[in-house]
């Protein structure tokens, strides 16, 4: 593979101190998988990485990625690595696998026992035993074309997740892939890599979790999910990496006839973020709800890109994005529909709504509607501001000081993304923290659930 690593190094002309040759997968691997690394490789060695004057990228700037000399992530286990794992994992709650820099780290969790037909295990180990299907699904919806990120990833791709689920298979538990970061002596970079195939009329909630300790690290993570016929899967992904962290993620999602996909974002860590979600609703019927939360203070910067496809016909989707902006963070919502031609009696809503807790704190906000077909029921919006000084008003004369009146309605205002949230061990991580952000006691909590497509607050 060092043809792979060499076209990567190419690269440095474009991307000044950037190093990722070391990275290159090790190896066998089947003819199809080199091919498609190869691919990659040649796609970033052309494109190089996004710039402030390409479009999609206006408003991320990721020079403290190409200005970076980064290393290979170590591949020793760490005590610290231990110490995540025992801090982020679900333990008995889930089947859990447990990743170190992109790698399967089997002495971290037990094996899980896992119901007949389903299938969850390292990607790298997957690749002979089930060529054929990852072959079939592998860089076919997530393409080396959508972004530089992805190809980088798939010029890498070496290990990550690979998860089987067969036909009429329901869980009961959820799936929780955990992974870890570390660092040594120089900024690190991985690749993690995530497959997900469902057969027809499957159940199951699977949770991607993404931690690190303090330290400059790059973590490039793509992930894509393929849902067969009537199946559905609650998707949870949550992102707490360390304060100089530095993270790009792909998410990838094809759903066929009455296929039903959920999904939860939540980032509250990392200095860089830029998560893009891709759903293709391709069959009858189909439905998405997107739900995601942003929690930012400091110099953070976030970037949330959504892309909603709507490519067949009686396809409902659901979307809000809700940012909580503090300091001098910066949060981006860029967000799509597409109504297909032909894609009759579309039913779409997508909503952003962004609370600025200083002065300092900047938000860009973008959705949009394309639309070629006419019988459709499609709508957007987008709110920015502070704190409604009258509510705050209303709970001071009620007796609370003011400061714990900011932090009470800031609290509530994102509540409303965390209570959709089905997985007991994501909420209530989620709910710490926010809890935690805001002084807030026990007592104080939204302890009630909602519904992963009620109406916003």
């Amino acid at each position: 593979m060092t043809q792979v690593a060499d076209k990567i190094e190419s690269t440095a002309p474009r991307a000044a101190h950037y190093s990722a040759t070391a990275a290159s997968p090790r190896g066998d691997v089947p003819a199809w998988m080199a091919s498609m690394r190869a691919a990659a490789a040649d796609r970033f060695d052309s494109v190089g990485f996004p710039a402030t004057t390409d479009e999609e990228w206006r408003n991320t700037n990721v020079s403290p990625i190409t200005k970076t000399r980064f290393s290979p992530a170590p591949t020793e286990i760490s005590h610290a690595a231990g110490e995540l794992a025992d801090r982020y994992r679900f333990g008995g709650d889930a089947i859990e696998l447990i990743f170190v820099n992109g790698r399967l780290a089997p002495r971290l969790a037990s094996q899980p026992r896992l119901p007949a037909g389903v299938r969850i295990a390292s990607l790298a180990a997957s690749i002979e035993s089930d060529s054929a299907l990852i072959r079939s699904a592998l860089g076919k919806h997530a393409t080396i074309d959508s972004s530089p990120f992805v190809a980088l990833n798939t010029a890498f791709v070496a290990d990550g997740a690979f998860v089987h689920i067969a036909a009429g298979a329901e869980l009961n538990r959820p799936i929780h892939l955990l992974f870890i970061s570390t660092t040594g002596e120089k900024p690190s970079v991985c690749h993690p890599r995530v497959l997900v195939i469902a057969d027809q009329n499957v159940q199951a909630s699977l949770v991607e979790t993404y931690v690190g300790p303090a330290g400059t690290y790059f973590t490039n993570a793509v992930t894509e999910i393929v849902l067969g016929d009537n199946s559905r899967m609650d998707h949870c992904k949550f992102q707490q990496e360390g304060a100089d962290a530095l993270h790009m993620s792909a998410t990838n999602v094809h759903l066929a006839r009455s296929a039903t996909f959920i999904s939860h974002s939540v980032t509250l860590g990392g200095l860089l973020t830029r998560n893009d979600l891709a759903v293709c609703l391709a069959g009858d019927g189909a439905e998405a709800t997107l739900n995601g939360l942003v929690v930012a203070a400091n110099h953070q910067h976030v970037d949330n890109h959504i892309f909603l496809d709507h490519a067949a016909t009686n396809c409902p989707s659901h979307e809000i994005y809700k940012h909580v902006l503090a300091d001098k963070s910066t949060g981006v919502f860029k967000g799509k529909i597409l109504v297909r031609p032909g894609a009759q009696k579309t039913d779409a809503k997508q909503t952003s709504k962004s609370l600025l807790l200083s002065d300092d704190a900047t938000m860009h906000s973008q959705p949009a509607l394309e639309i070629y077909a006419d019988d459709v029921k499609c709508t957007h919006g987008s709110t920015i501001g502070p704190v409604d000084d009258e509510l705050v008003f209303y709970l001071q004369s009620r007796g609370i000081s003011k400061a714990a009146a900011h932090h009470l309605l800031t609290y509530a205002f994102a509540a409303d993304i965390t209570r959709r949230i089905r997985v007991e061990p994501v909420r209530k991580r989620v709910e710490d923290f926010l809890a935690r952000q805001h002084d807030l006691p026990l007592d104080f909590r939204i302890t009630e659930t909602g519904t992963h497509d009620e109406k916003s607050r």
